[in-house]
């Protein structure tokens, strides 16, 4: 849902939009969702630069290395479940702003709280299982890199926390009439 969106494109769209969220909780998690864009971006131009080495070693040096292809699906995970969490806190994920703009703004309220909570319980739920999964295979190596295999599940339990830090702001912020001015503005 794209929060940033709904103030001024409702029933009442003379309303004066909400004021932007200054809160403790807006104020930690702008510069923490930057920073995990950052990460996401940079981690992006690694992983081009990782497939391009690996694609010049089989193509031109006849000798492809072996550790590309499974650093290149780590930097994945990272990569896209971090700007997954911080694409719930900007409001990038996908929605259905044009059905809720028709509706009451007292509806329309609820029913942004009630998806807030349930993203919460699916961070949760990936912060939770992401723990159970990485303790389990915590002393597996992984092939050509030597890591511990619960490097692969460190994106999916930070991914999770953030996702539920990045909803309780929203939460507050709807509470308050706020909006939460996404990380890039």
């Amino acid at each position: 849902m794209s929060d940033n969106h709904l103030g001024s494109h409702g029933p009442e769209a003379g309303a004066a939009a909400p004021q932007q969220s200054t809160g403790l909780l807006s104020r930690i998690n702008a510069p923490i969702a930057r920073a995990g864009m950052y990460l996401s971006v940079s981690g992006l131009l690694v992983i081009v630069i990782v497939v391009f080495y690996q694609v010049f070693g089989r193509y031109v040096l006849n000798s492809s290395p072996t550790w590309t292809e499974n650093l290149a699906l780590v930097l994945i995970l990272y990569v896209t479940l971090i700007g997954a969490a911080v694409g719930v806190r900007d409001a990038g994920h996908i929605g259905m702003d044009s059905l809720l703009v028709m509706l009451p703004d007292r509806t329309r309220e609820a029913i942004e709280l009630v998806i807030h909570v349930l993203v919460a319980v699916f961070g949760i739920a990936m912060a939770y299982n992401g723990w159970i999964l990485g303790a389990s295979v915590g002393t597996v190596k992984i092939p050509n890199l030597g890591l511990p295999e619960v490097v692969r599940y460190v994106p999916l339990i930070a991914s999770g926390v953030l996702i539920v830090s990045f909803s309780i702001e929203h939460i507050i912020a709807l509470l308050r009439g706020e909006e939460v001015v996404p990380s890039w503005n």
